[in-house]
């Protein structure tokens, strides 16, 4: 049974998370205090963490960071913050999704169901594992791992597939849409930020100048091109 971690101090939201959650045939625990949840993530011992934002002792921001410098299983933020800035400032942290209240369970529970999916097909076997080489980016979807110049960079499972995806499709344009169904998967549709700052984060790894990319090309009011 995959297990969640709830990182909320509001009892209430907490509870409806955890009990809707365990409806879903998950098992799932509630941690109100930040430098608590920040101990508890870093054990290793959970599939994905939920986490709110605003939390006493140690923030929701601050905890992402620290969980990411160690493991790369989904983070979902669940916040009142729902201002753009938030948004982006999470994401950008190393959250992989971000939803805002209130919100529907059931939508929890779809996107849980998701990142599971998407993490376990990334760390599975892949048979068709090659190398992917472009102007001085190389990855090896063997080890799952990534170099630019002959240095590896590091990379959230979300980067990694997200960059995967469009290098293994080069030269076609994917909508913001196309590359939700492809990596987060079909059941949702997340924040319309999600995709471009993924976007932006893995251009500030990858590119020369980010500002200017090179491999990533953004194709205004279209989508997403990687130039192989």
């Amino acid at each position: 049974m995959k297990r969640i971690l709830i990182i909320e101090d509001d009892i209430n939201i907490a509870e409806l998370e955890r009990d809707y959650l365990q409806l879903n045939g998950y098992q799932a625990e509630i941690v109100q205090d930040g430098e608590a949840g920040l101990r508890m993530a870093l054990t290793g011992q959970h599939d994905v963490i939920v986490i709110d934002l605003m939390l006493p002792g140690k923030d929701g921001l601050e905890i992402i960071k620290e969980v990411r410098k160690k493991y790369e299983i989904p983070l979902i933020v669940v916040s009142a913050k729902s201002e753009d800035i938030d948004k982006i400032r999470g994401l950008e942290c190393g959250a992989d999704d971000y939803l805002t209240k209130p919100f529907s369970p059931a939508e929890l529970a779809a996107r849980v169901k998701s990142h599971i999916k998407r993490y376990e097909r990334l760390k599975g076997n892949d048979p068709a594992s090659e190398v992917i080489n472009c102007k001085g980016l190389e990855i090896n979807t063997a080890s799952h791992k990534v170099w630019v110049n002959g240095k590896e960079v590091q990379m959230t499972s979300t980067e990694y597939e997200l960059l995967v995806f469009m290098a293994s499709n080069p030269n076609v344009v994917f909508t913001k849409e196309h590359l939700f169904d492809a990596v987060w998967g079909a059941e949702y549709y997340g924040d319309s930020a999600t995709v471009p700052v993924h976007i932006q984060k893995i251009r500030k790894k990858i590119e020369k100048d980010p500002a200017n990319p090179e491999l990533i090309e953004t194709l205004w009011g279209t989508g997403y091109r990687f130039n192989g």
